[in-house]
């Protein structure tokens, strides 16, 4: 019995690293986005609007190139505000499309596996000794037996520039 008491004890503490799309957030910057390019002066007749199409893609349209631009750069500082990594937004080049110019959003959710594995390779070859990764679907697990070490991995993992926005969660 004593012995099953010290396994619980030594039990390994894990965290996940995600990179996981607030919806919500996103819909709520959108929808500032879109009252305000109603209403400013310099977007009166340009046409311009923003718009979901489809569950992970925004549509911007105006009359020209550079009026979709500023009402890009108009949903990127609703979304800086609202604590939204402008990491996940994924914005083709505009493009004529008839009379319109067109600007396609592709929001990016989740790590991909190749991905996966550099940051699990970063952690290996930077991180502490006994630090051990398993890539789960979408996400990365972190174990260690030490909550420092973890805390180690959590400060590398954030001062590293992926091209992808990274959460913690379930640390524990």
């Amino acid at each position: 019995m004593a012995l099953m008491d010290e396994e619980t004890q030594m039990a390994d503490s894990s965290f996940d690293i995600v990179s996981k799309l607030d919806r919500q957030e996103v819909d709520n910057a959108l929808g500032q986005t879109a009252r305000e390019i109603a209403t400013r002066f310099d977007f009166k007749g340009t046409g311009a609007t923003i718009e979901w199409q489809g569950e992970k893609t925004i549509e911007i349209s105006a009359s020209a190139d550079d009026r979709a631009n500023a009402v890009l750069d108009v949903l990127k500082g609703k979304l800086v505000k609202r604590n939204v990594s402008l990491k996940v937004l994924d914005a083709s080049e505009p493009r004529q499309s008839g009379q319109q110019s067109k600007i396609t959003i592709n929001l990016k959710d989740g790590i991909s596996s190749e991905d996966a594995k550099k940051v699990a390779k970063l952690i290996r070859d930077e991180g502490p000794k006994g630090i051990r990764t398993q890539i789960q679907g979408d996400e990365l697990r972190v174990f260690s037996k030490k909550r420092d070490d973890l805390q180690a991995v959590i400060s590398l993992v954030k001062e590293q520039d992926f091209d992808f926005a990274v959460q913690f969660v379930n640390y524990r």
